[in-house]
């Protein structure tokens, strides 16, 4: 898993076991991010979620799902220059 910063890193992807577009995901975010030099965060929906969360009802039929500062940017493919963009905001 990525190192974050103290805060809340801006990219989240939200994942599930098994999935092979959160891995083809994965790699994508993790070359983007580091290449601009971004913290980010991997989230398993079925894992990681909150007590009273829906994640799995929420992004369920979506993953992979990709946020850049709380906004969702995609799902199912990541487009890597559509992510760089964003993070050059």
């Amino acid at each position: 898993m990525p190192q974050g910063s103290a805060g809340e890193p801006r990219v989240l992807l939200y994942t599930k076991q098994g999935c092979h577009l959160c891995e083809d995901a994965r790699a994508v975010v993790t070359d983007v991010c580091e290449a601009a030099g971004e913290a980010w965060r991997e989230i398993d929906i079925e894992v990681d979620d909150a007590p009273g969360g829906d994640l799995v009802g929420r992004y369920g039929d979506y993953v992979p799902v990709v946020e850049v500062d709380g906004v969702q940017q995609g799902f199912w493919r990541v487009d890597g220059a559509r992510l760089a963009r964003r993070l050059a905001r």
